[in-house]
């Protein structure tokens, strides 16, 4: 037999910026750490879209002056991420289902009306955009979160208990979104307490079905899901407190943090006996969901997927 060809992950810049070059880009505070770029350019690439993705570290009073400018550019859209998806359901003029429900906003989409007064994302428009511009907000958190529990955990929210870490924008849309899909018990941990019990109330209003406790369980979970970025850093201590939580009371253990690749949490869960996922494929899925919005095509997934798995981990 001979060796197998594999498909190589394209070249994010094969062809060279130039007057035409559309741009989308990911704000947040910190950025650093994203790996957005690596896999959107590559999906763009394998388009064959004149279009870049880039990221710029936004602080939080100056998010809706930065989304102005980005309008103002013509940009093609944007996605937040911590600790601005929250803030910017104020920020956008329109707001899809997904974002209302979710309570956040991680993609913006830039749209202009047509001749027949239609609203069309600016990707579909050759050159300058006609007349006024406005910022239409979604949520593909949700989604993707989802999507990344089953294809790394093979975890199905019906039913099971969960302990939740953390409802800010990411932790708030987890929660609803496990409601939402019928989980039986969940459990919030949360620095401030009162945002806790906000998220709460709305679970308990919107799906009056599931039971929501503030604090640990006292008995085993099916899923402990990290939403906060305690793992970052690598001096950070464990996003929960073990003494009151034992980890080998958990079946499953998602970090949506991605890198570092193996957080503490994820270190001593498997040390624990459970098993763990980290959020890579929960960032490749919500990003997914971005450029389908943006475009109006489906995304090259495994070219994707692919450029994601090289860039975070240096291979694929």
């Amino acid at each position: 037999m001979g060796t197998p060809i594999t498909k190589p992950v394209p070249d994010s810049f094969a062809s060279p910026i130039n007057a035409s070059t559309r741009y989308c880009a990911v704000l947040g505070w910190p950025v650093r750490h994203s790996a957005s770029p690596a896999f959107q350019n590559a999906g763009f690439a394998a388009l064959g879209l004149n279009w870049r993705y880039l990221a710029f570290a936004v602080r939080p009073e100056h998010l809706a002056e930065v989304i102005a400018g980005a309008r103002r550019m013509q940009f093609i859209g944007l996605n937040l991420t911590v600790p601005h998806k929250l803030l910017a359901c104020q920020m956008v003029d329109v707001l899809d289902e997904s974002a209302r429900r979710h309570g956040a906003v991680n993609t913006i989409r830039f749209e202009a009306q047509d001749a027949a007064g239609q609203w069309r994302p600016l990707g579909e428009f050759e050159g300058e955009a006609p007349g006024e511009i406005r910022a239409h907000g979604f949520n593909t958190d949700a989604e993707g979160l989802k999507r990344a529990l089953a294809e790394d955990l093979d975890f199905q929210p019906r039913g099971a208990t969960v302990l939740l870490l953390g409802v800010g924008g990411a932790g708030q849309v987890a929660a609803l979104k496990l409601a939402e899909e019928g989980v039986g018990v969940l459990y919030i941990i949360n620095r401030t307490f009162s945002k806790a019990e906000e998220v709460a109330r709305r679970i308990r209003e919107v799906h009056p079905q599931v039971q929501v406790h503030l604090g640990y369980p006292n008995g085993a979970v099916d899923l402990v899901l990290n939403a906060t970025s305690l793992g970052l850093g690598p001096a950070d201590p464990l996003p929960l407190d073990t003494t009151q939580f034992p980890l080998h009371r958990a079946r499953l253990v998602y970090d949506m943090i991605y890198r570092p690749a193996e957080t503490p949490l994820l270190r001593a869960a498997r040390a624990a006996g459970c098993r763990a996922a980290n959020g890579l494929s929960m960032l490749l899925h919500q990003g997914i969901g971005a450029l389908e919005i943006w475009c109006g095509r489906q995304a090259p997934v495994e070219v994707m997927r692919r450029a994601l798995q090289e860039h975070v981990y240096g291979h694929v």
